[in-house]
């Protein structure tokens, strides 16, 4: 979200992506929302962005968790304190209402990630999270590569990497920094993109049965140009 860019692509509202997620959400019957990152542009939005985006999430009907991504990194000065996303009781900010984990114990599942806590680089997965619950989803905001070189500190890109993915053992893993939806890896790993590029959102249904089922839903609002879709 923001109130230059995306806000010209929807005749002036930079929030039109988001209530589009959460239409999409609801018309899915979904129970959790999650967003991987970079959910504003950065943190120099005005007041009445702020107010719109609080007031959509809080009619979601449904809780959203949220990883503040390289764009919106929970820093002292972020749009989650002390304006009305904090005032919004079924926001859960990881790295700011709460540490790193949300568990919701009807549904017995934790979603767990860590927030990019300044402008600077970070291993998403550096730590991993033993299970607690039945179901696990695990969050990150970064760049996949399937082997990363971490031997150079000339091109910071929060990596992600095979063996860090398959090493969370979680049931599903919400990534956030591409704006194309993507698979990727030997897991249940996925990009969801960003509204505006991909047009998608992934629905995951964690079923009885231990599956995990990923589609993709169309949402129906402007889209960015692009020389390939």
């Amino acid at each position: 979200m923001d109130h230059d860019y995306t806000a010209r692509l929807h005749g002036g509202d930079g929030t039109a992506g988001l209530s589009s997620v959460i239409k999409a959400a609801r018309d899915a019957a979904a129970q959790v929302l999650v967003l991987a990152g970079d959910t504003f542009d950065c943190h120099r939005v005005p007041l009445h962005l702020l107010e719109r985006a609080a007031a959509i999430i809080s009619t979601a009907a449904l809780p959203v968790v949220l990883l503040p991504g390289n764009h919106d990194p929970a820093v002292p000065d972020a749009v989650y304190h002390n304006g009305p996303l904090a005032a919004v009781e079924n926001l859960h900010v990881l790295g700011v209402t709460h540490e790193e984990a949300v568990c919701f114990a009807d549904l017995d599942l934790e979603i767990w990630g860590r927030a990019h806590r300044d402008y600077g680089d970070m291993i998403p997965f550096e730590r991993l999270r033993p299970r607690s619950t039945r179901w696990q989803i695990a969050m990150a905001h970064g760049h996949y590569v399937p082997v990363p070189d971490r031997t150079s500190r000339l091109r910071p890109s929060w990596l992600i990497g095979d063996d860090e993915l398959k090493a969370t053992g979680a049931d599903y893993i919400a990534l956030g920094h591409w704006n194309r939806a993507a698979k990727v890896g030997a897991v249940a790993a996925y990009y969801s993109g960003s509204p505006e590029y991909a047009g998608t959102v992934n629905v995951v249904r964690l079923t009885a049965a231990g599956k995990v089922a990923v589609t993709r839903v169309p949402l129906g609002i402007a889209r960015e140009p692009s020389a390939i879709d």
